[in-house]
């Protein structure tokens, strides 16, 4: 049973929550994710566990703004789902790449649009409970359309171009539930009234 601490008598610090690692083994190479798994110790019962780490290269993703403040959005089939969502564009830093870097090339082989204008939004942890990366944020202004899509042999993409009531919309009947994509737009959009509530019973799979 996990020890329960008082707020009023006790808190734990990090070096007393920390597990130490004992040993690794690399697992199956998923081509996307690097399964590794590790045996760690527990801070306070010294009890060793293993662990599954899904390794990856760093992401990003992209909120492009048309001159007229639109959004340009990406709709694709999700396997984990088995749905289509809208999304932000984004993918991989590659090697050699920096977030930056990607985060332009993607944009251009995604949509066919490109920006002079770019800002760093920040990054996030996409999952550390097992996910050691991160996911980086970019804003591209006054974005072009200048190329057809450049797409790979895995990929199948539409782009849609939003307005921040579409987006809305599309939060509201679930198409656009992507975390990664609603952390990057609510940086640049005011997508909510706080709190923001649905009904629960209207939560459902797309």
């Amino acid at each position: 049973m996990s020890r329960i601490i008082s707020e009023k008598t006790q808190s734990l610090s990090d070096s007393t929550l920390t597990w130490t690692k004992v040993r690794s083994e690399r697992g199956e190479n998923l081509n996307i994710l690097q399964v590794r798994h590790d045996w760690l110790e527990h801070p306070t019962s010294k009890a060793v566990m293993k662990r599954l780490v899904l390794e990856s290269v760093d992401w990003i993703n992209i909120v492009a703004l048309t001159p007229d403040d639109k959004s340009v959005m990406v709709r694709q089939y999700r396997f984990g789902i088995e749905a289509c969502t809208l999304e932000t564009p984004g993918g991989m830093v590659d090697d050699g790449e920096t977030p930056l870097e990607a985060a332009q090339r993607e944009l251009l082989e995604e949509t066919g649009y490109t920006s002079n204008e770019w800002t760093y939004l920040g990054a996030v942890e996409p999952n550390p409970a097992f996910h050691p990366h991160l996911c980086h944020h970019f804003l591209a202004r006054n974005v072009k359309r200048v190329a057809d899509l450049d797409l790979g042999p895995g990929e199948a993409i539409e782009i849609e171009v939003c307005e921040i009531e579409r987006l809305k919309t599309a939060i509201q009947d679930g198409s656009l539930r992507h975390s990664l994509a609603l952390s990057a737009l609510s940086r640049v959009y005011q997508l909510w009234e706080l709190p923001y509530t649905q009904t629960f019973d209207t939560v459902t799979r797309p």
